[in-house]
Order: structure tokens, then sequence, then C-alpha cells
């Protein structure tokens, strides 16, 4: 028989072939979504699909580091070469006045130091902020190396540059090591010295790499940590309030200061290589020597918040104990951050101690 001629009720509108287009088109996807399910089991999925979170965050760094630090540096400050790199200092106070450097801890930079600068140079001293690499917008060394003693000559390379005999050295967090290495190296070019939560890891001294050490020698994997902590702009604020007592103090303008540097090109993989220091510092450094430590002949002022859970205060009564020209302030209701957190408390701490 032939065919029968269709009918106007057989022929389907437009609307209705787009709509079982449509339908198929789904069934088509929650077949292949079940197909791969059925491949990998659930779990595995899910595993994959979590993976892709920290890998997004990885190339979101990519895209995001893409400035060269002397191109988006603020105009406040200027370069200086120092050692084996061009640092990128801030200055404020009287040219003549007694000169003071400052270093940062981790994942900040000379900004951060803004109301302890202003307080410092209004009472007559010549104020010094530096980057200390791989932070803030100091160029990064060519051969990657960041262990205490590099560091601190890049510290006394600031000093050198500078026509600087001797300076009072104020070193935070991470850049305390630093700061008392060049201090222990080379005494006689340190006026006071001041020691602001520093993380001097004095345990980690002959103690073998553990597997943080292990974990932080992949660079993938470092840089991703990284990437999705330390260099991430949405969990910036996060980090701030894991470093102090109160979350209140980290405010909107204080998050923004921190992520000022985030666009400088390739910082993720520098950290990632400072973070391997960070894990295992150098055996060769002797600020991890409690001899050497205990015969420091400066003056030195250990300014502690009360509250830190980065670097408890056990670690301050330790460093007294050592250094014996020492006395700790205590910053009361503080963390980790007590320049930002008690900014009066702090400022007149440390003026009190430099006059």
């Amino acid at each position: 028989m032939g065919n029968r001629p269709r009918s106007s009720h057989d022929r389907l509108s437009p609307l209705t072939t787009a709509d079982e287009s449509r339908s198929g088109r789904r069934g088509r996807g929650c077949f292949c979504l079940a197909g791969c399910l059925s491949l990998v089991g659930v779990p595995a999925a899910i595993v994959m699909l979590l993976a892709c979170i920290p890998l997004g965050f990885r190339l979101w760094a990519d895209l995001r580091e893409v400035e060269l630090a002397s191109e988006v540096a603020p105009k406040t400050g200027r370069y200086v070469n120092a050692d084996d790199v061009a640092i990128y200092i801030q200055e404020h106070g009287p040219k003549d006045g007694p000169p003071v450097v400052l270093i940062h801890g981790t994942s900040a930079w000379s900004g951060t130091w803004r109301d302890t600068q202003t307080a410092l140079a209004d009472n007559g001293f010549r104020v010094i902020a530096m980057d200390l690499p791989p932070f803030g917008f100091s160029q990064r060394p060519a051969e990657a190396r960041y262990d205490r003693p590099k560091q601190a000559a890049r510290i006394l390379g600031v000093l050198d540059a500078l026509n600087i005999d001797k300076a009072h050295l104020v070193g935070h967090s991470f850049g305390g090591g630093p700061t008392l290495e060049a201090a222990l190296l080379h005494p006689d070019r340190v006026g006071k010295l001041v020691l602001v939560d520093a993380a001097i890891s004095l345990d980690s001294a002959g103690v073998e790499p553990g597997l943080a050490a292990t974990l932080a020698g992949i660079p993938w994997l470092r840089e991703t940590a990284i990437a999705c902590t330390f260099q991430n702009p949405l969990v910036t604020e996060q980090v701030v309030q894991s470093m102090i007592f109160d979350p209140a103090d980290a405010t909107p303008d204080r998050v923004a200061l921190y992520q000022a540097p985030f666009a400088v090109k390739d910082t993720t993989p520098a950290i990632g290589a400072w973070i391997e220091e960070l894990a295992a510092p150098g055996q060769n450094a002797w600020s991890l020597d409690r001899d050497r430590i205990s015969a420091l002949p400066n003056r030195t002022l250990l300014i502690w918040g009360d509250e830190d859970t980065i670097t408890p205060p056990s670690q301050a009564r330790e460093l007294h104990e050592l250094l014996p020209r020492s006395r700790i302030v205590w910053i009361e209701g503080a963390g980790h951050l007590p320049q930002i957190e008690d900014v009066h408390a702090f400022n007149e701490a440390l003026l009190t101690f430099l006059r």
C-alpha cells in the first residue's frame, strides 16, 4: 500500500519539534553523565569535581599575576640595589633622624606598616620599610634563595644602598628570623633590635625535615595550595582574621592593603619557592643556634600579642630567656598582628624603647 498523506493533525509544530529536540539532548546528556558515573563511580566523580576547584584557583592566579612589579609598585616608594636584588622601600621622616628599618611578615609588604611608619616619622625617626622577597614589589632573585643568611644579606644590603652604617631593626613574624640573623651576623650594624611575634622556629634546629617539607618540595602542589590561600583574593579577609584575636580588626581597608601586590607577575611560584624554606629552615642559620642567640650584645625588645596562636607566648618567653639584654611587652587582647590590632599600644611600646 502507498503512504498515507499526512493530515494537519499529523504535522508537528516547530515548537513541538524544538521541545522534543531539547528533550533528546537532555536525555543524551543524562545518559552521558550516568555513563561517566558508572565508569568512575560516584565518589570518584565527586573527587574529580572537587579537584577542579583548587585547579581553577591556580589558573586564576596565572591570569591575575601579569603585572611587572616596577610598573604597579606605589609611587610613594623606590627601588635600591641590595645584595642580589632590587628591593622596594618606602621612606618617611627626616633624613637625619635615627634610621629604623621595618621588615614585614608572611604575605605582607612595606605598606602594611602604615601606622607604624607614621608614628615613627612623626617622632623624628628616619623610617625605611622594605619589601622582603618574595613578597611585595621587590625583585625576586634569579636563584630562588630565601634562607635566613641570604635574606639577612638583603636587609643589610638596604643599609649599604642608603649609606647607613647602623640602624634599629624591627622584624615581624617570618621577617623576624632574617632580622635576628642580620643582628647576629653584624651586631655592630644594628642599634636596637625589635622582634614582633617573631617566627624563629628554634625547635626546628637539628630536626630532620618531615612530611610538610616533602609536600612543600612538590611545585604544583605547593603552588595550588598558595593559590587557594595566600594568593586568593576571595579569602584574604579570612586569612587576616586567622592571625588576629578580634575578627573586627580585619577591616576592608586593611584587607585591601594586603591584596595590593596580588597582581605582580609570578607571585604564586615565587612564594612556592619560599615555602620550601619555611617548611624546613636551613640549618646553617645562626638564628637557630641558641648559643649564638645567647651571646647577642644588642638591646632587644619583644613585642607580642598575648593571644597569639601562630607564634604563641611561650615562644616569646623562650627568646626572652635566651637573649641577655631583652624584655617583653605584651599587647593585651592581640593576636599575631599587634601592630594593626592595637595601634596605639604597639606604637607606644616601640617608641618608648627606641627613644
